[in-house]
């Protein structure tokens, strides 16, 4: 039984060990559970089995229906969420079918499981220290990862420093700015006692140096940032350049594709992987997620009959046997409507254009473009030819059911036969070596050393064969958009907009502050810059696409505050009850 397997099968016993505990005989008067946290947590191995807990919630980032990671990409400069364009109608009593609201109940309940496995490290007596010390690492490892995405994402919020074991109804929200310090001491112990190599799944020193390291650029230290990536990028990683994997015998396909299969994203032939969550078919049904939904989510809704060929007919059907298949484009809903600029204007550099790009992230062979669509309803008088959006009822539905998708990304087949491709099991990256040579070249931007920034963006457009840049080429747009082709669908996209925002504001740069943070910001100003959906006002399901600068954070829920009826926790900026808001705490007890 391989690393992997062990792990599935660990997992699975632990998520039953969860679901027994939790029947309906609890009802029952008995003597103390033996799954109750005073007899779990008696040993090094029941302290093993939070750590398992923590590793499974990762996968929730990017596993299942509208994720948190879909969500961040829709509320971007890169996509729309075409169900909710108006987030003048994202409140904090209720946001239509994206997880802007639940994402931040979601999230605490992990640094709850995480706080568990830090205030009971010293209830019992260790045989060893060093393994004392690495289970700490890893549990405060889980925990700075969720406060850095919720601080990222909302703000200042409440900071639990320890596990709640009562009732507690006086939470205070915590200065974003002293959480940041507070991860960063944090990070810095996890970087010390993780192993330098882990296994599939596991917490590395690698994995808390890179997270080390978005830490410190949100906290504007640019020199301990260079000085923890300098650590992932020495450290026993390296990029890809050469075809691996499961399909390197297919001749057709290009190392960008091989580097993109989940199948190989654990793989020990892949180096660059620093840390990539584990989400396999085979596991046990308790041990896996319901899947990665790739194509659910991002790709067009290309079947639907408002496809019309050339008589008013639909021109699809998700039977069909055209180029157009369903197994391989998937039931598309369009939940993350990419942008034009994402689809074509990235690709546009040095005299070339997306059509011509020698760039492999956008090769012909890796991306499904709108000429490539097919009509694939055998019933059809345009059978087989291209798809034409004039044939189309209406001007409004070439926005959900034709555009250019990157297949090399999305695709992920169901390993079960009968389902409904969605994009099925899979493991998924978290951090990887071309994060990190692109988190440094934001480090030397900030410091003015454009020419190690460019070297550094210029290691990872080299491999996917792109043209160099040069020195003065590196801008913040341009860092971003490298972000995008190299990173798109993996990376954190809203939150990480939202950290250089608040950058850029502490640092007065460009016209932004802090004062006046809600009122103009960088995400605001480079979403309407490439996401054309809100200068044009496309409307669906009722909703004219609409955004404004206090929209960078999403709003805290209200059920939220409401029921801290002994403390105050803050609403943001533009949302209802921020007029009750009290300064928030700098100081950490």
């Amino acid at each position: 039984m391989n690393k992997i397997q062990k792990q599935l099968a660990i997992l699975g016993l632990v998520m039953f060990v969860m679901i027994t505990s939790c029947s309906k005989d609890w009802l029952e008067p008995k003597p103390l559970s033996f799954f109750s946290p005073e007899n779990v947590y008696v040993d090094k191995e029941g302290f093993e089995s939070m750590l398992y807990t923590l590793r499974k919630a990762l996968k929730s980032e990017n596993t299942g229906y509208l994720n948190s990671i879909a969500a961040e990409y829709s509320a971007s400069d890169l996509a729309s969420p075409w169900s909710q364009l108006d987030f003048h109608k994202l409140t904090p009593n209720q946001s239509q079918y994206y997880p802007f609201l639940d994402f931040f109940t979601d999230t605490f309940g992990h640094i709850k499981n995480a706080n568990v496995a830090i205030s009971r490290i010293d209830d019992i007596e260790w045989d060893s220290q060093d393994d004392r010390n690495a289970i700490l690492a890893e549990a405060l490892w889980h925990k700075a990862y969720w406060y850095y995405r919720l601080v990222n994402t909302y703000g200042d919020v409440p900071y639990v420093n320890e596990e709640i074991t009562g009732e507690k109804l006086d939470f205070q929200t915590t200065s974003r700015w002293t959480i940041l310090t507070q991860l960063e001491e944090d990070l810095e112990f996890a970087a010390q006692w993780l192993p330098d190599v882990a296994g599939p799944g596991d917490i590395s020193k690698g994995a808390a140096n890179y997270l080390l390291t978005k830490v410190y650029l949100a906290n504007s230290n640019f020199d301990q940032a260079i000085a923890s990536i300098d650590k992932v990028i020495e450290g026993p990683y390296a990029l890809m350049e050469n075809r691996f994997g499961v399909d390197v015998a297919d001749s057709n396909r290009n190392l960008i594709w091989d580097l993109h299969r989940p199948k190989n994203f654990n793989s020990s032939e892949n180096r660059e992987t620093i840390l990539a969550v584990v989400d396999r078919f085979e596991a046990p049904s308790d041990a896996r997620s319901e899947g990665l939904y790739t194509m659910r989510n991002y790709n067009a809704q290309w079947f639907q009959p408002a496809v019309l060929d050339s008589q008013g007919a639909p021109g699809m059907t998700i039977d069909g046997s055209g180029q157009v298949m369903y197994d391989s484009l998937g039931r598309g809903n369009c939940n993350v409507r990419l942008t034009h600029h994402y689809q074509y204007n990235l690709w546009n550099y040095g005299g070339q254009t997306w059509e011509n790009t020698q760039d492999l992230r956008r090769a012909d062979i890796n991306w499904v473009d709108k000429h490539e669509l097919l009509y694939n309803n055998p019933s059809s008088v345009d059978f087989g030819t291209p798809v034409k959006e004039e044939y189309f009822a209406q001007a409004i539905d070439t926005f959900k059911y034709i555009y250019a998708m990157p297949h090399y990304i999305m695709y992920v087949p169901q390993d079960d036969p009968t389902a409904r491709p969605m994009g099925g099991n899979g493991d998924w990256y978290l951090f990887r070596l071309a994060g990190a040579y692109l988190l440094r070249a934001e480090a030397y931007y900030w410091k003015d050393q454009l020419a190690d920034a460019a070297d550094d963006i210029n290691r990872v457009r080299q491999r996917a064969n792109a043209i160099p840049i040069t020195s003065g080429d590196v801008t913040l747009d341009f860092i971003f958009d490298e972000r995008a082709r190299e990173l798109f669908a993996e990376a954190p996209r809203h939150s990480e907009l939202v950290r250089v925002s608040y950058m850029l504001a502490q640092l007065n740069r460009d016209g932004y502050s802090l004062s006046a943070f809600g009122d103009k910001n960088y995400y605001y100003d480079r979403v309407m810059k490439y996401n054309k959906t809100y200068e044009k006002q496309v409307t669906l399901l009722g909703n004219t696409a609409g955004m404004e600068p206090y929209h960078v954070l999403w709003p805290i829920p209200s059920d939220i505050i409401t029921a801290n009826t002994l403390g105050v926790i803050n609403q943001n900026y533009g949302y209802d009850g921020y007029e009750r808001n009290v300064p928030p705490l700098e100081v950490i007890e």
